[in-house]
């Protein structure tokens, strides 16, 4: 490796588009065939959460491929690569996430049986609250997407020479496709398909590389005298890129709004036919999580090992670090025919299950929380109809706004900075109504724009002044072994002049680690929100079915009853599952309060019976009843 020479790297060969193609053609016959196969079943239930009977299997790969996406793909190995293995510490993040997320989040939207997670917010504040979350969700999904889509096709275009907007444009209209034809089921199922393509194209990367590297010991030399082995930085600088704490703490924050109350995974956990599937679906995911992770760090570092004398980046052999995974891809199995075929549908593997769940939770969101509003008497068979045009109206606006996606920087850092910008102040919108009982509606939407405020605020200051180097600087990058066509190539960085122009936060404040964007996001709103609720007269508890609030506070006074009754605000903290349907009777009663339109459906249905739940197994079993709410 020491005389390397960039190498000659082939475009894709006729066996490689096989086998490519290969993936969209399964992905689309999913949807034909639950199409074909629930075309029976009319109603809007089953074509948005799967009829609430899907088991955890299924779902657990649903996660894992949904979230896991072509940003882990490409961007992971590609950070290990220039930063070192510490990101593996995520594992500690994921770990956390789907604890609360299992434990705290799920048990509250499973019980009050929502289709969308922003149904929540009305039963416990009010319309407006709701309202308001749902148009921040559709625009942090469709920035995602947008995210989602364009940066690996960009990667995979400039390296494999495969068309830009030609993947762009089959992304979209497979996902849309299989979406609008087989609902919520064609979603899942597809992404665990798609999951193991995920699996089996970065098994394949590993094994091909650690093979032609000297394997796994030489492997783990290289990077250690590179230093990509330092992975526990206990440096408490908030400015720091990357440290145990920015990655462990702030990662915890930024998934957790993307896990705990983000539609598109609540979605797949109801949609389970009982709370423990749901539960265990979340596990068996982190499992996934873990697995994927692994994967992608080791790849990082093979990837080191390869190019550790002439990093491909710094002799301009690409044009973006995101570019390094393919590179490497083409350059190793160049002599191998189809087998680069199968790593860009292990990356659009990502994107496809990414983008076929965001987009059925955007026209699930849409029509619970806006459709149904303004024509509250639409049919069952029109219901179906308009979600399926939901889907193909959000087909095309993720696939738009992949253009818009160039000007983000790194698929990694942009896909966490629109998370935590848009999903902290969500994450702590719902954590001021499940825990903090007293906290009134006024309190919850000054919340919200409150952190919304924050977390724009330091993203957009970060994005238009970045951090100065010396706080995320790369590790050292060797281009000794290459031949260049020009040698100040690797010297020259365009160092900007413009640093007196700086404002004073931008050293501070606009250069916080990305990761604690949403830690500040839902830290301001759940502040925020807990001062303006005492300042404006904290809830009455009496008015808020116990359903809806999680008995956190327990864990912490659990030694005296008075004080866990005073920790409720006048709730009734000692309702049980034997008591749900009491609990379900005042979501009712509150659910009648704020929308006058649905007295006369619950006229029609006798509301002293528990509808589909059981809450001895709690699980949906009378599923005849299409309408929880």
């Amino acid at each position: 490796m020491s005389n390397f020479v960039a190498p000659e790297i082939k475009k894709f060969a006729p066996w490689d588009y096989v086998v490519f193609a290969a993936l969209f053609l399964v992905s689309a016959s999913i949807g034909i065939f639950f199409a074909i196969k629930e075309r029976k079943k009319k109603s809007s239930k089953e074509f948005l959460v799967g009829g609430r009977q899907m088991t955890c299997g299924p779902i657990a790969f649903s996660l894992t491929s949904s979230f896991m996406s072509a940003v882990t793909v490409l961007g992971t190995p590609s950070e290990v690569y220039r930063y070192g293995a510490s990101f593996i510490l995520f594992f500690l993040s994921y770990t956390l996430v789907i604890i609360f997320t299992s434990e705290l989040f799920v048990p509250v939207f499973y019980r009050s049986g929502i289709t969308s997670t922003y149904e929540y917010l009305e039963l416990r504040f009010n319309k407006m609250v709701r309202f308001a979350a749902t148009l921040i969700y559709i625009l942090q999904t469709i920035l995602y997407t947008g995210i989602v889509v364009y940066a690996p096709s960009l990667a995979l275009n400039q390296v494999t020479g495969f068309d830009l907007w030609g993947s762009v444009a089959a992304t979209g209209i497979v996902c849309t496709f299989y979406c609008t034809l087989g609902g919520l089921k064609a979603v899942v199922w597809t992404d665990a398909f798609q999951m193991i393509v995920m699996v089996v194209g970065f098994a394949t990367v590993l094994i091909r590389g650690t093979i032609l590297n000297g394997g796994p010991t030489n492997i783990w030399q290289c990077a250690s005298e590179g230093s990509r082995l330092h992975i526990f930085d206990f440096d408490v600088d908030p400015l720091r890129r990357h440290t145990f704490w920015t990655i462990v703490v702030g990662g915890a924050f930024t998934w957790l709004g993307l896990y705990g109350v983000n539609q598109s995974t609540i979605q797949r956990c109801i949609s389970c036919k009982s709370e423990k599937h749901a539960k265990l679906a979340l596990y068996l995911n982190l499992l996934g999580l873990w697995i994927v992770l692994v994967c992608a760090v080791f790849s990082g570092l093979v990837m080191y090992s390869h190019y550790k004398d002439c990093d491909p980046w710094t002799a301009d052999f690409i044009s973006a670090p995101d570019q390094l995974m393919p590179y490497f891809v083409m350059d190793i199995f160049s002599s191998m025919p189809g087998v680069p075929g199968l790593f860009v549908a292990c990356a659009f593997s990502g994107t496809l299950s990414t983008v076929a769940a965001s987009i059925n939770a955007l026209a699930t969101v849409t029509f619970e929380d806006l459709v149904k509003k303004f024509f509250p008497g639409i049919s069952e068979k029109r219901s179906t109809w308009v979600s399926k045009g939901l889907c193909v109206l959000f087909g095309a606006l993720c696939t738009a706004m992949a253009a818009a996606a160039s000007l983000l920087g790194g698929v990694v850092q942009a896909s966490l900075t629109i998370h935590g910008m848009c999903g902290g102040p969500m994450l702590g919108l719902f954590t001021l109504g499940i825990i903090f009982p007293c906290v009134n509606w006024k309190g919850a939407i000054g919340g919200l724009l409150t952190g919304i405020t924050l977390a724009f605020w330091v993203a957009i200051g970060s994005f238009v002044y970045p951090a100065p180097s010396a706080k995320a600087i790369p590790l050292d990058l060797s281009t000794v072994g290459c031949t260049l066509a020009n040698s100040t190539n690797a010297l020259t960085t365009a160092a900007p002049t413009t640093a007196p122009a700086r404002p004073l936060l931008a050293d501070t404040w606009y250069s916080l680690s990305y990761l604690y964007f949403s830690a500040i996001g839902c830290l301001g709103c759940a502040a925020a929100g807990l001062l303006i609720s005492f300042a404006t007269g904290p809830s009455k508890g009496e008015d808020i079915p116990p359903i809806l609030i999680k008995p956190v506070c327990n864990l912490f006074c659990f030694w005296s009853k008075r004080l866990k009754t005073l920790c409720w605000c006048g709730v009734q903290h000692s309702s049980k599952d034997v008591d749900f349907e009491n609990n379900m009777s005042k979501v009712i009663a509150k659910k009648t309060e704020t929308d006058d339109t649905f007295q006369n459906k619950a006229e029609k249905e006798n509301q002293s019976q528990l509808p589909g739940y059981n809450p001895e197994e709690k699980s949906y079993t009378n599923m005849s009843i299409e309408s929880r709410l």
